[in-house]
Protein backbone atom coordinates (compact mmCIF):
# COMPACT_ATOMS: atom_id res chain seq x y z
CA UNK A 1 0.00 0.00 0.00
CA UNK A 2 1.53 4.02 -0.50
CA UNK A 3 -0.17 6.65 0.95
CA UNK A 4 0.18 9.92 -0.87
CA UNK A 5 -0.84 12.69 1.57
CA UNK A 6 -2.24 15.86 -0.25
CA UNK A 7 -3.02 13.46 -2.67
CA UNK A 8 -6.27 15.51 -4.49
CA UNK A 9 -3.86 18.60 -4.76
CA UNK A 10 -1.49 19.93 -7.49
CA UNK A 11 1.83 18.02 -7.42
CA UNK A 12 -0.02 15.14 -5.29
CA UNK A 13 -2.37 14.22 -7.94
CA UNK A 14 0.11 13.92 -10.53
CA UNK A 15 2.10 11.25 -8.47
CA UNK A 16 -0.87 9.59 -7.87
CA UNK A 17 -1.30 8.90 -11.77
CA UNK A 18 2.68 8.37 -12.10
CA UNK A 19 2.36 5.73 -9.39
CA UNK A 20 -1.01 4.08 -10.97
CA UNK A 21 0.70 4.56 -14.65
CA UNK A 22 3.12 2.27 -12.98
CA UNK A 23 1.02 0.05 -11.74
CA UNK A 24 2.11 0.58 -7.94
CA UNK A 25 -0.12 0.42 -5.22
CA UNK A 26 -2.84 0.19 -3.91
CA UNK A 27 -2.74 3.99 -3.27
CA UNK A 28 -4.36 5.72 -0.52
CA UNK A 29 -5.41 9.33 -0.92
CA UNK A 30 -5.39 11.46 2.27
CA UNK A 31 -6.98 14.83 1.83
CA UNK A 32 -9.79 17.03 2.09
CA UNK A 33 -12.29 17.96 -1.06
CA UNK A 34 -14.52 20.42 0.04
CA UNK A 35 -16.28 22.16 -2.40
CA UNK A 36 -15.43 23.18 -6.02
CA UNK A 37 -13.38 20.92 -8.48
CA UNK A 38 -10.63 19.51 -6.22
CA UNK A 39 -11.93 16.03 -7.11
CA UNK A 40 -11.64 16.17 -10.56
CA UNK A 41 -8.19 15.95 -9.95
CA UNK A 42 -8.25 12.49 -9.29
CA UNK A 43 -11.58 11.83 -10.44
CA UNK A 44 -9.78 9.24 -13.22
CA UNK A 45 -7.98 7.53 -10.43
CA UNK A 46 -8.62 3.92 -9.38
CA UNK A 47 -8.18 4.36 -5.34
CA UNK A 48 -7.60 1.94 -3.00
CA UNK A 49 -9.33 4.50 -0.15
CA UNK A 50 -9.75 8.63 0.36
CA UNK A 51 -9.82 9.49 3.73
CA UNK A 52 -9.35 13.00 5.51
CA UNK A 53 -6.51 13.58 7.70
CA UNK A 54 -8.56 13.57 10.63
CA UNK A 55 -9.23 10.03 9.37
CA UNK A 56 -5.63 9.26 9.39
CA UNK A 57 -4.34 7.60 12.61
CA UNK A 58 -7.25 5.47 12.52
CA UNK A 59 -6.40 3.95 9.20
CA UNK A 60 -2.47 3.67 10.26
CA UNK A 61 -3.54 1.68 13.21
CA UNK A 62 -5.95 -0.64 10.74
CA UNK A 63 -3.97 -0.78 7.85
CA UNK A 64 -0.75 -0.09 9.32
CA UNK A 65 1.09 -3.15 8.42
CA UNK A 66 0.36 -2.61 5.02
CA UNK A 67 1.75 0.52 4.19
CA UNK A 68 5.20 0.57 2.33
CA UNK A 69 5.54 3.99 1.71
CA UNK A 70 4.09 7.61 2.67
CA UNK A 71 4.54 10.57 0.35
CA UNK A 72 3.75 13.24 2.60
CA UNK A 73 2.68 16.27 0.36
CA UNK A 74 0.12 17.48 1.96
CA UNK A 75 0.45 21.05 3.30
CA UNK A 76 -0.91 24.53 3.74
CA UNK A 77 0.97 25.75 0.77
CA UNK A 78 -0.25 29.33 0.23
CA UNK A 79 2.99 31.79 0.59
CA UNK A 80 -0.03 34.58 2.03
CA UNK A 81 -1.10 32.19 5.19
CA UNK A 82 -0.67 34.77 7.97
CA UNK A 83 -2.32 32.04 10.65
CA UNK A 84 1.38 31.18 11.81
CA UNK A 85 -0.73 28.21 14.69
CA UNK A 86 -2.27 26.62 11.04
CA UNK A 87 0.45 26.96 9.09
CA UNK A 88 2.58 24.89 11.73
CA UNK A 89 0.12 22.58 13.14
CA UNK A 90 -0.14 21.35 9.49
CA UNK A 91 2.97 21.43 8.50
CA UNK A 92 5.10 20.79 10.75
CA UNK A 93 3.24 18.87 13.69
CA UNK A 94 1.57 16.46 11.34
CA UNK A 95 4.61 16.14 9.81
CA UNK A 96 6.47 15.10 13.10
CA UNK A 97 3.82 12.67 13.87
CA UNK A 98 4.29 10.56 10.65
CA UNK A 99 8.18 10.80 10.82
CA UNK A 100 7.53 9.11 14.22
CA UNK A 101 5.29 6.81 13.25
CA UNK A 102 6.81 5.72 9.74
CA UNK A 103 10.25 5.21 12.18
CA UNK A 104 8.22 3.18 14.19
CA UNK A 105 6.86 1.16 11.90
CA UNK A 106 9.31 1.24 9.20
CA UNK A 107 7.78 2.94 6.23
CA UNK A 108 9.68 5.15 4.33
CA UNK A 109 8.57 8.54 4.10
CA UNK A 110 9.46 11.20 1.44
CA UNK A 111 7.80 14.72 1.91
CA UNK A 112 7.52 18.39 0.90
CA UNK A 113 10.05 20.45 2.19
CA UNK A 114 9.86 23.98 0.01
CA UNK A 115 12.37 26.18 -1.88
CA UNK A 116 10.58 28.93 0.14
CA UNK A 117 13.03 27.78 3.20
CA UNK A 118 15.64 29.78 1.10
CA UNK A 119 14.13 33.01 1.92
CA UNK A 120 15.17 36.00 -0.39
CA UNK A 121 18.12 33.66 -1.44
CA UNK A 122 20.76 35.97 0.23
CA UNK A 123 22.49 32.55 1.57
CA UNK A 124 22.02 31.01 -2.16
CA UNK A 125 20.17 27.92 -3.03
CA UNK A 126 22.66 24.84 -1.81
CA UNK A 127 20.52 22.16 -0.18
CA UNK A 128 23.11 21.55 2.58
CA UNK A 129 21.38 19.76 5.45
CA UNK A 130 23.97 20.44 7.92
CA UNK A 131 22.28 21.79 11.05
CA UNK A 132 24.72 25.23 10.68
CA UNK A 133 23.75 25.05 7.30
CA UNK A 134 19.81 25.31 7.67
CA UNK A 135 20.43 27.96 10.55
CA UNK A 136 21.60 30.68 8.40
CA UNK A 137 18.72 30.44 6.27
CA UNK A 138 15.60 33.02 6.50
CA UNK A 139 12.49 32.13 5.21
CA UNK A 140 10.46 35.11 4.26
CA UNK A 141 6.60 33.75 5.35
CA UNK A 142 5.10 31.56 7.88
CA UNK A 143 4.34 28.84 5.01
CA UNK A 144 8.25 28.78 4.18
CA UNK A 145 9.44 29.17 7.82
CA UNK A 146 7.09 25.83 8.56
CA UNK A 147 8.73 23.76 6.27
CA UNK A 148 12.50 25.31 7.31
CA UNK A 149 11.24 24.28 11.41
CA UNK A 150 10.92 20.44 9.56
CA UNK A 151 13.77 20.61 8.46
CA UNK A 152 15.73 21.57 10.93
CA UNK A 153 13.60 19.37 13.45
CA UNK A 154 14.56 15.67 10.83
CA UNK A 155 18.32 17.19 11.34
CA UNK A 156 18.63 17.24 14.88
CA UNK A 157 17.09 14.01 14.66
CA UNK A 158 19.19 12.62 12.56
CA UNK A 159 22.24 14.16 14.73
CA UNK A 160 21.22 13.02 17.88
CA UNK A 161 20.76 9.40 16.29
CA UNK A 162 17.09 9.29 16.97
CA UNK A 163 14.83 6.38 15.31
CA UNK A 164 14.01 7.02 11.73
CA UNK A 165 12.13 5.61 8.70
CA UNK A 166 14.47 3.30 6.58
CA UNK A 167 13.95 5.72 4.15
CA UNK A 168 13.98 9.89 4.96
CA UNK A 169 13.98 11.97 2.05
CA UNK A 170 12.49 15.93 1.94
CA UNK A 171 12.21 17.48 -1.25
CA UNK A 172 12.72 21.17 -1.52
CA UNK A 173 10.12 21.99 -4.59
CA UNK A 174 10.99 25.18 -6.54
CA UNK A 175 8.52 26.68 -9.15
CA UNK A 176 6.24 23.28 -9.65
CA UNK A 177 3.92 24.56 -13.08
CA UNK A 178 1.39 21.76 -14.88
CA UNK A 179 -1.89 20.27 -14.95
CA UNK A 180 -4.22 19.78 -11.68
CA UNK A 181 -3.25 23.26 -10.16
CA UNK A 182 -6.59 24.82 -11.38
CA UNK A 183 -8.76 25.05 -7.61
CA UNK A 184 -5.52 26.60 -6.36
CA UNK A 185 -7.23 30.09 -6.91
CA UNK A 186 -4.65 32.65 -6.20
CA UNK A 187 -1.86 30.20 -5.45
CA UNK A 188 -1.99 28.98 -9.05
CA UNK A 189 1.40 28.61 -11.66
CA UNK A 190 2.20 32.07 -12.96
CA UNK A 191 1.12 30.26 -16.54
CA UNK A 192 -1.87 28.72 -15.18
CA UNK A 193 -3.01 32.48 -14.19
CA UNK A 194 -1.90 34.46 -17.76
CA UNK A 195 -3.45 31.82 -19.70
CA UNK A 196 -6.59 32.86 -19.70
CA UNK A 197 -5.99 36.42 -19.86
CA UNK A 198 -3.55 36.20 -23.77
CA UNK A 199 -6.60 33.89 -24.85
CA UNK A 200 -9.17 36.44 -24.01
CA UNK A 201 -6.85 39.00 -26.04
CA UNK A 202 -5.34 40.48 -23.16
CA UNK A 203 -1.12 41.35 -22.71
CA UNK A 204 0.66 39.16 -20.10
CA UNK A 205 0.89 41.40 -17.06
CA UNK A 206 4.36 40.87 -15.27
CA UNK A 207 5.27 42.74 -11.97
CA UNK A 208 7.89 45.43 -12.97
CA UNK A 209 11.56 45.31 -11.02
CA UNK A 210 12.10 48.25 -8.32
CA UNK A 211 15.40 47.22 -8.18
CA UNK A 212 18.36 48.39 -10.62
CA UNK A 213 19.92 45.47 -10.77
CA UNK A 214 16.56 43.65 -13.01
CA UNK A 215 14.74 44.44 -16.08
CA UNK A 216 11.33 45.00 -15.43
CA UNK A 217 10.26 41.09 -16.50
CA UNK A 218 13.67 39.90 -15.95
CA UNK A 219 13.16 38.77 -12.36
CA UNK A 220 13.98 34.89 -12.56
CA UNK A 221 12.87 31.41 -11.22
CA UNK A 222 13.62 27.60 -11.71
CA UNK A 223 10.07 26.78 -13.33
CA UNK A 224 9.87 23.18 -13.28
CA UNK A 225 7.50 20.93 -15.27
CA UNK A 226 5.22 18.54 -12.11
CA UNK A 227 5.80 15.85 -14.27
CA UNK A 228 9.84 16.12 -13.53
CA UNK A 229 8.46 15.91 -10.22
CA UNK A 230 7.29 12.79 -10.36
CA UNK A 231 9.96 11.34 -12.21
CA UNK A 232 12.12 12.36 -9.27
CA UNK A 233 9.59 10.76 -6.99
CA UNK A 234 9.21 7.44 -8.65
CA UNK A 235 13.17 7.69 -8.89
CA UNK A 236 13.20 7.71 -5.33
CA UNK A 237 10.61 4.84 -4.91
CA UNK A 238 12.70 2.53 -7.19
CA UNK A 239 15.93 3.56 -4.69
CA UNK A 240 15.46 3.32 -1.16
CA UNK A 241 19.05 3.37 -0.18
CA UNK A 242 18.34 7.21 -1.14
CA UNK A 243 18.01 9.42 1.68
CA UNK A 244 18.27 13.12 2.41
CA UNK A 245 16.81 16.71 1.86
CA UNK A 246 16.75 17.48 -1.86
CA UNK A 247 16.57 20.44 -4.31
CA UNK A 248 13.86 19.67 -6.87
CA UNK A 249 14.12 22.33 -9.75
CA UNK A 250 15.89 22.12 -12.65
CA UNK A 251 19.20 23.99 -11.57
CA UNK A 252 18.49 26.72 -14.75
CA UNK A 253 16.99 30.27 -13.69
CA UNK A 254 14.73 31.48 -16.27
CA UNK A 255 12.93 35.01 -17.14
CA UNK A 256 8.86 35.66 -16.31
CA UNK A 257 9.67 37.10 -19.70
CA UNK A 258 10.46 33.69 -20.97
CA UNK A 259 7.76 32.26 -19.53
CA UNK A 260 5.44 35.00 -20.93
CA UNK A 261 6.98 34.95 -24.31
CA UNK A 262 6.68 30.53 -24.04
CA UNK A 263 3.05 31.02 -23.15
CA UNK A 264 2.12 33.29 -26.69
CA UNK A 265 4.48 30.41 -28.42
CA UNK A 266 2.54 27.89 -27.17
CA UNK A 267 -0.65 29.09 -27.91
CA UNK A 268 0.16 30.60 -31.49
CA UNK A 269 -0.54 34.29 -30.60
CA UNK A 270 1.88 37.12 -30.68
CA UNK A 271 3.51 38.34 -27.76
CA UNK A 272 1.77 41.06 -26.11
CA UNK A 273 3.76 42.11 -22.32
CA UNK A 274 1.91 45.00 -19.84
CA UNK A 275 4.09 45.56 -16.46
CA UNK A 276 2.30 46.53 -13.61
CA UNK A 277 4.25 47.78 -10.41
CA UNK A 278 5.10 45.18 -7.49
CA UNK A 279 2.01 45.43 -4.70
CA UNK A 280 3.72 47.27 -1.57
CA UNK A 281 2.37 43.99 0.36
CA UNK A 282 5.34 42.18 -1.60
CA UNK A 283 8.45 44.77 -1.52
CA UNK A 284 10.68 43.06 0.84
CA UNK A 285 9.32 39.94 0.35
CA UNK A 286 9.79 38.91 -3.29
CA UNK A 287 12.24 36.44 -4.51
CA UNK A 288 14.43 38.01 -7.76
CA UNK A 289 15.96 35.43 -8.35
CA UNK A 290 15.50 31.68 -7.63
CA UNK A 291 17.78 28.69 -9.01
CA UNK A 292 17.84 25.11 -7.65
CA UNK A 293 21.85 23.37 -6.56
CA UNK A 294 20.45 20.19 -8.06
CA UNK A 295 24.55 18.94 -7.43
CA UNK A 296 22.98 16.58 -4.84
CA UNK A 297 20.04 14.87 -6.19
CA UNK A 298 22.63 13.94 -8.97
CA UNK A 299 25.31 12.73 -6.77
CA UNK A 300 22.92 10.34 -5.36
CA UNK A 301 22.39 9.06 -8.93
CA UNK A 302 19.24 10.54 -10.43
CA UNK A 303 20.45 11.66 -14.06
CA UNK A 304 17.05 12.21 -16.41
CA UNK A 305 17.25 15.33 -17.76
CA UNK A 306 14.51 18.32 -17.16
CA UNK A 307 12.00 19.63 -19.49
CA UNK A 308 13.43 22.81 -20.86
CA UNK A 309 10.63 25.37 -19.98
CA UNK A 310 9.64 25.95 -23.48
CA UNK A 311 8.48 22.01 -23.94
CA UNK A 312 6.85 22.24 -20.66
CA UNK A 313 5.01 25.29 -21.29
CA UNK A 314 3.79 23.92 -24.75
CA UNK A 315 2.57 20.43 -23.21
CA UNK A 316 0.98 22.65 -20.31
CA UNK A 317 -1.20 24.29 -23.08
CA UNK A 318 -1.37 22.04 -25.97
CA UNK A 319 -2.33 18.85 -24.19
CA UNK A 320 -3.99 20.42 -20.80
CA UNK A 321 -5.06 23.93 -20.45
CA UNK A 322 -6.31 24.01 -24.27
CA UNK A 323 -7.95 20.67 -24.03
CA UNK A 324 -11.56 19.63 -23.57
CA UNK A 325 -10.34 17.39 -20.21
CA UNK A 326 -7.23 19.78 -18.95
CA UNK A 327 -6.74 17.51 -15.99
CA UNK A 328 -4.32 14.32 -16.12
Amino acid sequence: MIIVTGGAGFIGSNLVAGLEQRGLGPIVVVDRLRQGDKWRNIAKRNLHDLVTPEQLPEFLDRHGDAVKVIFHMGAISATTETDADLVVENNFRLTLDLWSWCAVTGVRLIYASSAATYGDGAQGFDDESSAAALARLRPLNPYGWSKHLLDRRVRAALDQGAPRPPQHVGLKFFNVYGPNEYHKGGMRSVPAKLYPQIMGGEPARLFASDRADYADGGQVRDFVWVGDTVDVMLWLYDNPGVNGLFNLGTGRARSWNDLAHALFAAAGLPPRIDYIPMPDHLKGKYQYYTQADMARLRAAGYDRPFTELEEGIRRYVQDHMGAADPYV
